[in-house]
């Protein structure tokens, strides 16, 4: 075997190693989606219930960065097996806890491994793939991401159906053991360190308190606690007292988590707000949905799961046609402007719903929104990537998708807030005071097992709860379009070890110099 071939292979190889750590984190994910009403009820806890999904979302959120910046310093073979058996820990917590509270730690320790497993697989193949032959592998990645979309309900439905719940979690250890098994056989080794690389402790410690913050006032503003309680306006204050000294903190740190030249490269930070907005839209919403299909449309979890393939099966299509595009012709600007738009016509077409829509109607409009999803959301990490040096690139692929899952955080908090909220106004409009129902108790098994009239009330209660709130999607999704606009499409590199582009990339030679 020629040495072409060898590469070839180990290529192969590596890729196939980091799809499946992808696809472990992806799908954890999504796998409760369908089968969250069934786990809430069995463990009593129903107004905790966006918590199982943002305690994941939020303990992802904050090591992201941490684990960007760690596999720029010591390389990222072994940071990516160690978020794999922090993961596995997490998975095996959550299948034997007895409470809300235990799956909610369950999850955030799932969070704390399954955080670094996109971020280290997307840098490990900047280190192996140019970013002009590195489109058609992002397209990959994202195609894998909407499977594992795809498949989560559909597990969580089955498994709620066949096994119970429980196994939902352990599903999760085969698979990461799997993952750990491959990253150790064919992942590269790291470069050895000859010093021990400065760890930016205090950027840490105040990014975690400003977001956990953030993450609260968000979520319990206007339910828990009214917007100007003293607990939501102590909130408020951390998280802008921490935001500003974790940007101190970064500015002195010898090795910033996210360093702050990275803001001076405006590609960066256009693809950044750009992410954040879409991810804010989809997540707030897309989270509720097979809830709603349970309960509205009286699907079984299994069922549930089935309707999210429309916009899973298009996001993968035009993940895999997008990445080939930009790899085959260089052009990438007009992706996340196109994917913008298609997402916001999806968002549009999903506010018309309503109890008596057909589920094919449905999965029409879900179709659209997953064309949009697959259109420009993996392009713009390659647009980051192809900004810097290849001796950051792991920091600045963590740093813009920091401020994407910050969008999903919010979005998930935000909408859980405003949903619950609107629920419990729509119910005292249509159901009877004799016969009132707390919001608190409302799954699916509840809700089957009360009379035609109350049923009725309900289901019209949840769906002007849900549908109105993607009406509000809209316009985060026509500002990412118009922030896209102003991209600069330069030419994707042919070489690994490229200098990138702008005076922050710069900034960052001369930092990696001074390592």
């Amino acid at each position: 075997m020629d040495s072409t071939q060898k590469h070839k292979r180990d290529i192969a190889a590596i890729f196939a190693g980091l799809l499946l750590a992808m696809f472990v984190s992806s799908l954890s994910e999504t796998v409760t989606a369908t089968a969250l009403p069934t786990i809430v009820g069995d463990l009593g806890g129903v107004d905790h219930m966006e918590w199982v999904t943002t305690a994941y979302i939020l303990a992802a959120t904050i090591v992201m960065p941490i684990y960007g910046k760690l596999g720029d310093l010591v390389g990222r073979k072994h940071l990516l097996i160690l978020a794999l058996g922090v993961f596995v820990a997490g998975s095996i917590t959550c299948g034997f806890v007895t409470s809300m509270e235990g799956l909610i730690v369950g999850r955030a320790i799932e969070g704390l491994g399954g955080g670094g497993l996109i971020i280290l697989s997307q840098a490990t193949i900047a280190d192996v793939i140019p970013p002009r032959e590195r489109g058609k592998y992002m397209g990959v990645m994202g195609s894998v991401f909407a499977l594992s979309t795809v498949l989560g309900p559909l597990l969580g439905g089955w498994f709620v159906q066949v096994t119970g719940w429980r196994w939902l979690f352990g599903f999760n250890v085969p698979l990461a053991l799997l993952a750990i098994a491959a990253a150790a056989k064919f992942l590269p080794k790291p470069t050895r360190i000859e010093r021990r690389p400065s760890i930016d402790i205090a950027g840490m410690v105040f990014m975690a308190i400003s977001v956990s913050s953030l993450v609260l006032l968000a979520s319990w503003g206007g339910s828990t606690y009214a917007w100007d309680s003293p607990a939501i306006i102590g909130l408020a204050i951390a998280c802008v007292v921490a935001a500003v000294i974790f940007v101190f903190a970064e500015r002195f740190a010898k090795e910033p988590i996210i360093p702050l030249y990275l803001f001076k490269n405006r590609n960066f930070v256009l693809c950044t707000a750009a992410g954040l907005f879409i991810m804010l839209g989809m997540m707030g919403t897309t989270t509720y949905l097979p809830t709603y299909f349970q309960i509205v449309d009286g699907l079984m979890p299994e069922q549930a799961g089935l309707m999210t393939v429309p916009m899973m099966g298009g996001a993968m299509l035009m993940a895999v046609v997008t990445g080939f595009l930009a790899s085959k012709t260089g052009k990438y600007k007009w992706m996340p402007i196109a994917g913008c738009f298609v997402m916001a016509g999806g968002f549009f077409l999903l506010s018309h719903l309503s109890a008596g829509t057909s589920l094919v109607a449905t999965g029409a409009s879900l179709l659209v929104l997953g064309f949009g999803i697959g259109l420009g959301q993996q392009i713009l990490v390659l647009v980051v990537q192809n900004e810097f040096p290849s001796e950051i690139v792991g920091t600045a692929t963590a740093a813009n998708n920091f401020f994407r899952q910050i969008g999903s955080t919010l979005g998930a908090s935000l909408v859980g807030a405003v949903f619950t909220s609107r629920l419990a106004t729509e119910l005292a409009k249509n159901i009877p005071p004799s016969q009132h129902v707390d919001v608190d108790t409302i799954t699916p098994e509840f809700v089957h097992g009360l009379s035609a009239a109350l049923q009725e009330g309900i289901k019209s209660s949840y769906n002007d709860a849900l549908i109105p709130i993607f009406a509000y999607m809209i316009p985060l999704l026509l500002a990412g379009a118009i922030i896209m606009m102003f991209l600069k499409q330069h030419p994707l590199a042919t070489k690994i070890d490229h200098p990138g582009h702008g005076a922050s990339a710069e900034q960052a030679d001369s930092a990696a110099d001074a390592r």
